[in-house]
């Protein structure tokens, strides 16, 4: 079997990205060959590629941050996988392949409700959602929360999680069809931030006292509008910035909005320990499989075609999540 890998020479566009041949990988200690089935699509691929996040090859360089797939070799040292295991990860770099090598200590076993597809968009996300909800700021039954980019992938998953944990969520997205979509994902409110000023909504749908948390992964275009919608000793967790980087903050802007939080997260830091990693799979798995969250593919692409799928999601194109098939 023949195997590629989509390679980014140098920073650039989506045209920059180059299907290229490549060996089949041997894993060596500690690791396991596996075949992928399918490949997550993230806003992280997009600055990686663009060289928005520093790379750590000079050229060259393999995007992608999540995959599900099969055990199909394994490494001297590896326990507890077998041939043919259904697995997923998610990882810095590396995922835009029909096959590789990962270090057997990030996979987790995949159980019969969760499929490949699902697998693949919700390492990443998924995770994401459980660590911001669960440990960055831990909603509780009753509290009032806004998400931003409430169509995205992450945020239908914290719209279904976040009312199942009794929370009232509201969701900001742009757009009729985006709003619905929202609305049918669990959130209380969606607001339509092209409609008018999100923040006066808010505030009224939070009786005007603000909201307790704010999840934000847009950045330049909402940061501000997010602080004003907290209330007093709320916190802004930001954690993305697909309209591009939070530019003018100044930590006198949490004194100006009432002694508030900040802080900007990243999911590699909550699951760097294999108990950690498992623990929150084990949950993220938990809900799936009961039904409390649903996860739908609503756009594939071949990986082949990853420069079209980049295009799509950076002009704002899709909802929820998308996958790469190879």
């Amino acid at each position: 079997m023949s195997d590629y890998a989509m390679f980014v020479p140098a920073p650039g566009g989506p045209e920059a990205m180059e299907r290229r041949e490549i060996e089949t990988p041997r894993p060596g200690p500690g690791e396991v060959l596996v075949r992928q089935t399918a490949v997550g699509l993230n806003f992280i691929d997009i600055y990686h590629r663009s060289g928005l996040y520093p790379w750590p090859v000079e050229r060259d360089l393999v995007p992608g941050s999540e995959g599900a797939g099969v055990v199909e070799a394994i490494g001297p040292g590896v326990t507890g996988l077998r041939l043919g295991d259904r697995v997923a990860y998610t990882r810095p770099l590396g995922a835009y392949a029909s096959a590789r090598t990962i270090a057997a200590d990030r996979l987790v076993r995949l159980p019969d409700g969760v499929s490949d597809e699902v697998a693949a968009t919700v390492m990443l996300k998924g995770l994401t959602a459980q660590y911001l909800i669960r440990t960055t700021f831990r909603v509780e039954p009753g509290m009032t929360v806004l998400v931003q980019a409430a169509a995205g992938g992450v945020g239908l998953l914290l719209g279904q999680w976040l009312k199942a944990l009794g929370a009232t969520a509201i969701g900001a997205a742009g757009g009729a069809e985006k709003t619905a979509l929202a609305k049918a994902h669990g959130y209380a409110h969606v607001v339509d931030y092209r409609a008018g000023d999100f923040v006066t909504s808010v505030r009224e749908l939070s009786g005007g006292k603000g909201v307790d948390v704010v999840y934000d992964s847009v950045g330049r275009d909402t940061w501000r509008g997010s602080l004003s919608c907290l209330r007093v000793r709320g916190m802004f967790v930001t954690f993305g910035q697909s309209s591009g980087m939070i530019e003018g903050f100044a930590l006198s802007d949490l004194a100006a909005g009432g002694s508030l939080s900040a802080c900007r997260p990243t999911l590699f830091n909550y699951i760097a320990e294999r108990a950690e990693l498992e623990a929150r799979a084990a949950e993220l798995f938990a809900m799936l499989e009961s039904g409390a969250i649903r996860a739908e593919v609503r756009q594939r692409f071949a990986l082949s075609d990853a420069a079209s799928a980049h295009e799509a999601l950076a002009g704002r194109r899709t909802t929820g999540a998308s996958v790469l098939v190879p």
